[in-house]
């Protein structure tokens, strides 16, 4: 079962290690990554166009006027499912990578490693809902499914 990941970007050039992302991201199995760029004007379009070039499992969604979170990822979301048709979704959003303690590379690492984890979880959260809600409804924050995973002493990395 594939999982989707958004990551939202906004004049993150100086989080973006191109070497890893592409060496890290061409490892991961069964995600498919959505970095969408909400109308950055520094490098970081001209970063991800890079690593997209490089990493199979990796698309790229530019946003040319700057927008709220939610719209990107809901533009993310959109992407992942019509070309992948994916039913697990989930974003890291901007809010998040401009806040000191977040770690991109961490978060990938973790991702990746606890991939089957979030997959189950947000299977459990599903089956839990008793009004089966669209795809739009359904994208997580990866961020709070790693820190519930960390909270049951299921998590890998990070």
């Amino acid at each position: 079962m594939k999982l989707g990941i958004i990551i939202i970007f906004h004049n993150n050039e100086e989080i973006i290690d191109k070497d890893f992302f592409i060496s890290h991201l061409n490892e991961a199995k069964n995600i498919e990554f959505c970095f969408v760029n909400n109308a950055s004007f520094d490098k970081t379009y001209q970063f991800l166009k890079e690593i997209k070039e490089d990493c199979s499992c990796v698309s790229l969604v530019d946003i040319k006027k700057y927008t709220t979170e939610s719209i990107a990822i809901k533009a993310g979301a959109r992407f992942l499912f019509n070309e992948f048709d994916l039913n697990h979704i989930g974003y890291v959003g901007a809010n998040s990578q401009n806040k000191e303690q977040f770690n991109l590379i961490e978060m990938l690492k973790a991702i990746s490693a606890n991939k089957d984890f979030i997959l189950d979880y947000d299977i459990k959260m599903i089956e839990s809902q008793k009004i089966k809600k669209s795809i739009m409804n359904r994208i997580f924050s990866v961020i709070e499914y790693l820190k519930v995973l960390k909270t049951n002493k299921q998590l890998s990395v990070v």
